[in-house]
C-alpha cells in the first residue's frame, strides 16, 4: 500500500519497505521517493519474529493511511486558497462584460448577404441595433456603446443617414437583389406587391407626410405610404415612400416599372390584392408586357357577371373561369372562407346592433365602408339595419375572384395568390421586431434612409430565419435574438502578456439551444444556397 502526490511541483509516492539488517533482523520502514529518488521517512520497529514483522508492516500502511490524510487536507486547503486567490485574480483583471450575443450572430449574417460590401460599419451597427434594440437614433447611440462597444455620436450618425441616401441605396439593393436571386436558383419569379402606411410622432405637415386614410389607425396624424416588392418565400427587393394622402392603387406601377429596369428583370408574375385591382392598373399592366394576378372585386362587376358567379354551384376546392379578351376572371369556392365571411359578418352586425341600440348610430355612419353597408335611414330620422341586405350578401360567402393574364392553371394562380400572406408578414415583422414605426424624422432624405435601413434590418431577419433551418435550430428568429441578448462575452486583461483576451459564455440550457451560431466551424460549413 502507497501514497503517491504533488506538492509545489514534486511528484513523490510512499510505501512500507522491509530492510534486513546485519544481525539478522528486519527493520520495518515507511520510504518516500522524491522524483525517484527514495527517503525514509520512519523507521516503524525492528524484529526477528515473522508474527511482529506483520504487525509492524500492518503499522507501517496505516502510517501512509494517515500521513496521505493529512496531505490531502494539506492540499485541499492549499488548492481552496488558490482557487479563491485565482478566482480574485481573474474578476480583477476583467476589463468589460459585453451584451452582444445578437451582434455575434447577425455580424455573420450580415457578411454572407454581402453587406459588408458597403464600406462602412454605420449601417451595420444600426441594422444590427434595428434587430436587437429598436429605438430611437439618440437611444441606439447609447446602447452601441454599452451593449457592443461601439462609440458613434449621433450628429455622426445624421450625417451617414445623408451619405446612404445620396450613395448607397441603389448598392444596398443590388447586393440584396443578387442574394435573393442565388437563394431562389437564379430565377425570381413571383413579385408580390403590397403597400401600409407609416405615421409621424408630428401634427405637421409637408409635402410628403400628409394625412390620408392610416393602415395603422393613426388618422390624426400624418403619414406616408411604404410601397414593397418581395419574392416568393418573402425576401425584399424593393421598396418605395409616396405621399401620405397617396391612393394606394396609384403606386404599384411606378415601382415594379422602376424596380424592372433597374435590375433587368424577365418572366415574372406581378401578384397583388384587389386594393390594387383598377382598370388603369390592369391597362398599365397590359401595356407594360406584365404578367399579373390580382384579387378581383367580384361585386363591382357587371350584372351579368354577377348573376354568372352567383349561379355557379359551390364545390369546396373547386374553381371555375371566364375568359374576355387575353384576360381570364377565375372563381374559387372554399368552405372555410364561406365559415370566416359568415363569422365576421355576424361580428359587424353584433356591434351595429349595440351601437343602435346605444344611440351612438347618426345619420354620419350610413352608407359608410365596412358593415355599415347593412344600415338604411327613412324619413332622414330613423335608422334602421336593411336584413335584405345582410341576405344579398350571404350569397357571396365563400366566394373569391382572380384575374390574370397567365396561362396558369386556376388552382395554380389561386395557389399564387395565396402567397401574399408573406408580404402581410414582411410588414408584420418590420413593425414588430424592427419597428420601423413611428418615424421621428422630418427630412425627406433621412425617411427615405431609415426605411433602407429597416429594409436591410428585414433582409438580415429573413436570411437569419433560412440559416436557422440550414442549421437545424427549431426556435423562430424572434425567440433566437430574444435568446442571444442574454449572452455576454467578458473581455479579460492578461498583465504579464500585455494583451486582452475575450471569452463569450454559453451557460444554460436554453442558450446552448444556439450554441453552434457562436462557431467560427460552423458558419464555415453552412451550405450558401
Amino acid at each position: 500500500m502507497g501514497v503517491a502526490s504533488l506538492k509545489m511541483g514534486y511528484f513523490y509516492s510512499m510505501f512500507v519497505h522491509r530492510k534486513k539488517n546485519r544481525s539478522g533482523s528486519t527493520s520495518i520502514v515507511v520510504v518516500k521517493k522524491v522524483s525517484g529518488r527514495p527517503q525514509n521517512i520512519k523507521t516503524i520497529g525492528i524484529s526477528s519474529d515473522e508474527q511482529e514483522i506483520e504487525q509492524l508492516l500492518k503499522q507501517g500502511q496505516q502510517y501512509i493511511h494517515d500521513f496521505g490524510g493529512q496531505m490531502d487536507m494539506f492540499i485541499n486547503y492549499e488548492k481552496q486558497v488558490n482557487e479563491e486567490y485565482m478566482a480574485n485574480y481573474f474578476m480583477s483583471n476583467i476589463e468589460n462584460v459585453l451584451l452582444n450575443g445578437t451582434q455575434l450572430i447577425l455580424n455573420q449574417i450580415y457578411k454572407r448577404i454581402g453587406f459588408d460590401q458597403i464600406d462602412d460599419h454605420i449601417l451595420k451597427h444600426l441594422a444590427v441595433s434595428r434587430l436587437s434594440q429598436p429605438m430611437s437614433k439618440a437611444a441606439t447611440v447609447d446602447y452601441l456603446k454599452s451593449h457592443f462597444e461601439e462609440d458613434i455620436n449621433l450628429s455622426k450618425i445624421y450625417r451617414y443617414l445623408d451619405k446612404l441616401h445620396n450613395t448607397q441605396q441603389d448598392k444596398i439593393q443590388k447586393i440584396s437583389i443578387e442574394h435573393t436571386r442565388k437563394i431562389l436558383g437564379g430565377n425570381i419569379g413571383l413579385l408580390f406587391y403590397d403597400v401600409t402606411t407609416l405615421y409621424f410622432e408630428t401634427e405637421q405637415n409637408d409635402e410628403l407626410r400628409e394625412n390620408g386614410f392610416s393602415k395603422d389607425g393613426k388618422h390624426s396624424q400624418p403619414q406616408i405610404v411604404l410601397g414593397l416588392l418581395v419574392s416568393k418565400d418573402g425576401y425584399p427587393l424593393s421598396w418605395s415612400i409616396f405621399n401620405g394622402s397617396q391612393y394606394e392603387g396609384r403606386t404599384m406601377i411606378p415601382i415594379v416599372e422602376d424596380f424592372v429596369q433597374r435590375f433587368n428583370l424577365e418572366d415574372f408574375v406581378v401578384v397583388a390584392d384587389s386594393g390594387l385591382m383598377n382598370k388603369s392598373n390592369i391597362s398599365l399592366l397590359e401595356s407594360g408586357g406584365y404578367k399579373y394576378i390580382i384579387g378581383a372585386r367580384i361585386k363591382n362587376e357587371t350584372n351579368q357577371v354577377k348573376q354568372w358567379i352567383l349561379s355557379l354551384e359551390k364545390h369546396d376546392g373547386e374553381f371555375n373561369e371566364r375568359k374576355k379578351d387575353d384576360i381570364r376572371l377565375i372563381i374559387g369556392y372554399s368552405a372555410n372562407r364561406a365559415k370566416k365571411d359568415r363569422h365576421n359578418r355576424e361580428k359587424g352586425i353584433k356591434r351595429l346592433q349595440q351601437a343602435y341600440k346605444s344611440g351612438k348610430i347618426t345619420k354620419e355612419n350610413i352608407n359608410k365602408k365596412g358593415y355599415n353597408k347593412f344600415l338604411d335611414i327613412s324619413d332622414n330620422v330613423k335608422v334602421s339595419i336593411n336584413h335584405e341586405k345582410i341576405e344579398e350578401d350571404e350569397k357571396w360567402d365563400g366566394l373569391k375572384g382572380y384575374i390574370t393574364n397567365t396561362s396558369l392553371p386556376a388552382k395554380e394562380v389561386y395557389e399564387q395568390y395565396n402567397g401574399l400572406w408573406i408580404i402581410e408578414r414582411a410588414y408584420r415583422i418590420t413593425k414588430g421586431t424592427i419597428e420601423i414605426r413611428p418615424m421621428f424624422h422630418f427630412n425627406p432624405r433621412r425617411i427615405e434612409a431609415h426605411v433602407c435601413i429597416c429594409f436591410v434590418a428585414y433582409k438580415m431577419y429573413k436570411e437569419l430565419e433560412r440559416v436557422l433551418k440550414i442549421s437545424g435550430i427549431e426556435l423562430s428568429v424572434d425567440k433566437v435574438l430574444n435568446i442571444a441578448k442574454t449572452i455576454a462575452t467578458i473581455k479579460i486583461k492578461l498583465p504579464r502578456q500585455n494583451k486582452t483576451t475575450s471569452r463569450t459564455l454559453i451557460l444554460t440550457k436554453q442558450q446552448n439551444q444556439i450554441s453552434k451560431l457562436f462557431s467560427e466551424d460552423h458558419w464555415k460549413n453552412i451550405q450558401e444556397f
